[in-house]
């Protein structure tokens, strides 16, 4: 995806103080972000200009201990054409010469009264969660009770009528049909819907419905981290399938590995409770309360009692 200053300036707290309408277009291209110290004092070796520059408290102290003259020199040397944005800091005051040098090299400037940490750690989100590479997955993600969801299976299960049910039942939608997944870092994977079936599910025989139109804001969710993954399939007699939860299968999705669990779809079976069940027995699990181990002890105890019971 491409993100450009002025979508930074709509998701992150800061204002322009500096920059036209086409400098405000410019595409900011990594998520890497710059705290020129060492390029203040002249030292340019390893200075990658494409990132976005950040100037904090440091940077600004060093920069008004310069003259004048000096300090324009060196703020020329560090805005090239490629800077996609330069952002100062903590409310502090931007110097007449870094208007200068902007103006001239063409790059606006953005200002924030956020601590500079704080304010490089919401950059950094927002664009590794904008920047990441999206692989596009066929299916229906819903946030159950918090958790996000992604309902899988074979074309005309009942995935979308799933998730409908899911909806009225008090849970919210995310995506259907296109699930757009990203890592957002080495161990968490995120979901969004791609954009033009925002808030939209398609049932068969009915068509595309809206659902914030039908059934309020509180139906839908714009993004959510994808936590389990459950797989829809046609039940089939003599197919062995997982009864005590103790399979441990996954599924690797962009990289990241999550939980996976298939069910059986037959009719009569209300789908949509038992994905309702599973979430609240996989969230319990995470936090230590696993039912297979609670049985697994009781029917060692119960083999135990027996056994000495007969050797009695």
């Amino acid at each position: 995806m491409t993100v450009l200053v002025k979508d930074l300036m709509k998701h992150v707290r800061v204002e322009c103080a500096y920059g036209t309408d086409e400098l405000l277009e410019k595409i900011v291209s990594t998520a890497d972000i710059s705290r020129p110290g060492l390029e203040m004092t002249g030292y340019f070796d390893y200075y990658s200009p494409e990132r976005i520059q950040l100037i904090g408290m440091k940077e600004w102290s060093y920069l008004m201990s310069m003259t004048s003259h000096n300090r324009y020199s060196v703020l020329r040397r560090m805005f090239q054409p490629e800077t996609p944005v330069v952002i100062v800091a903590r409310g502090l005051e931007i110097p007449e010469e870094m208007y200068q040098a902007a103006k001239e090299k063409g790059i606006a400037i953005l200002s924030g009264t956020t601590a500079t940490s704080r304010l490089s750690g919401e950059i950094s989100s927002f664009l590794d969660s904008r920047l990441a590479q999206r692989t596009s997955v066929h299916g229906v993600l819903m946030d159950i009770y918090g958790m996000g969801v992604l309902i899988q299976g074979d074309s005309g299960i009942g995935k979308s009528e799933t998730g409908l049910e899911l909806v009225k039942r008090g849970h919210r939608i995310v995506a259907d049909d296109r699930v757009d997944v990203f890592a957002k870092d080495d161990v968490t994977l995120w979901g969004e819907p791609a954009e033009i079936l925002r808030h939209l599910l398609e049932i068969r025989g009915v068509g595309i419905i809206d659902i914030m139109s039908l059934y309020g804001a509180s139906a839908v969710k714009e993004s959510s981290e994808v936590q389990l993954a459950v797989y829809l399939e046609n039940y089939e007699t003599g197919k062995v399938f997982d009864r005590l939860g103790n399979g441990g299968d996954t599924i690797e999705i962009a990289g990241i590995t999550i939980p996976q669990i298939r069910i059986p779809v037959k009719t009569g079976r209300n789908i949509s409770v038992v994905i309702e069940a599973a979430a609240m027995n996989y969230r319990a699990k995470l936090m230590g309360f696993d039912a297979t181990k609670t049985f697994e002890h009781r029917l060692t105890a119960l083999i135990e009692k027996n056994t000495e019971a007969e050797a009695d």
